[in-house]
């Protein structure tokens, strides 16, 4: 599961925005790729600590992020998703670009060449039933994905070779193209053409790769599904998706996530509703009544003599788990008198006599049904 963002950029959760962009530069600083060889563990902290700060930097998606955690963030209109590295770069450049010697310090040519390189991020979709989301749940999921030649080990040149500088831009992997306009002469600097951006090209290509150091296989992913989750979220395992060529950083996983509908349980955030059918004789008499939960279990309901249909008892702690807390929802039982709809003789008997014992019903005040309008209002 995600690390608690003020966590990551270690700020207490009163911290100011100076606070924020203080602790993130820091952060970003130490973890930088260019700061650490490729590192693939900086890496992905450099992003983690990028997310982080970019979430908590704006004022809307911080005050979702602190209601609801992540699970606040997700939907089409929340603007915010995982990110990748250029993207996490872009971040950085932007708040902090303008500082001067930036790309003397990391080298620009180096970093672009990463970020082209990254390999694709890879989506699936895992099914779930309620039971899974109210505990909890490890997939083990198979995909087709592009990994890691074996025969080369990722560098893409066959048995014995090794790759050449390029001739063109002499291994920076960029060249300067100059343009003359009305206003005078414009330099612009461009992937160079020879060698695609990287600086080195194979003239003798590993036969199983052809070059690209990785093939298409079948792999077989642990997916771990925390509690309470819902339909329309996603989880993202960093690092699990294709490879970038010529051992370029790898792409995400991207889990979407759907909950199949359970016909027992009326979902409502962490809150789940069952209706309990009962008959006359246990409505008027009350008893203990055994109940589904979401984990399977069955729990004990305790129905009072004279419960009417339509109300509603709760049980508390028995609903789904949170995403964002600790906290578990409720379960909410509603009560339906069962009417039959054949009746034997003696059945019929025993009602008719009860008909002329029972008197005339008093008038109903609509209080039950205010009970349960006002309970699904407060659900959401």
């Amino acid at each position: 599961m995600a690390r608690d963002f003020y966590d990551v950029l270690g700020v207490p959760r009163d911290a100011t925005e100076g606070d924020l962009k203080k602790a993130y530069r820091k952060l970003a600083m130490q973890y930088h790729p260019d700061r650490n060889n490729g590192d693939r563990t900086a890496e992905e902290r450099f992003k983690e600590v990028t997310e982080a700060y970019e979430v908590l930097r704006d004022a809307d998606k911080r005050a979702r992020y602190d209601r609801y955690g992540t699970a606040g963030l997700s939907g089409p209109s929340a603007g915010w998703h995982h990110f990748d590295l250029s993207e996490a770069l872009s971040v950085f450049m932007r708040d902090f670009g303008g500082m001067g010697g930036f790309d003397g310090i990391f080298g620009g040519g180096e970093r672009a060449r990463r970020a082209r390189q990254r390999g694709q991020d890879v989506q699936i979709v895992l099914r779930l039933t309620l039971a899974e989301v109210a505990k909890g749940v490890t997939r083990k999921v198979k995909l087709k994905t592009i990994d890691t030649c074996q025969r080369c080990k990722g560098r893409g040149t066959a048995d014995g070779s090794t790759p050449e500088r390029c001739g063109t831009c002499g291994g920076s992997g960029e060249v300067r193209r100059a343009t003359q306009s009305f206003f005078g002469q414009f330099v612009s600097v461009v992937p160079c053409p020879g060698c695609g951006g990287e600086g080195t090209v194979i003239r003798k290509p590993c036969p199983d790769c052809r070059g690209e150091g990785r093939v298409r296989v079948d792999k077989t992913v642990e997916v771990e599904v925390p509690g309470g989750i819902s339909s329309n979220n996603y989880l993202t395992l960093r690092g699990q998706g294709a490879v970038g060529p010529r051992g370029g950083p790898r792409g995400d996983l991207l889990v979407g996530i759907e909950v199949e509908d359970d016909p027992r349980f009326e979902r409502s955030g962490d809150d789940v509703i069952y209706e309990l059918l009962i008959s006359f004789s246990q409505a008027a008499l009350g008893g203990a009544f055994a109940v589904p939960t979401p984990e399977g279990e069955a729990a004990e309901v305790q129905v009072r003599a004279g419960m009417q249909s339509g109300s509603v008892i709760t049980l508390r702690g028995k609903g789904l788990p949170s995403v964002s807390h600790g906290r578990r929802g409720d379960l909410h039982v509603r009560l339906h008198v069962w009417t039959p709809t054949e009746l034997s003789p003696e059945q019929e008997e025993l009602f008719r006599r009860l008909a002329s014992l029972e008197g005339k019903p008093p008038q109903t005040d609509g209080s039950a049904r205010r009970l349960w309008d006002r309970m699904k209002e407060a659900l959401g």
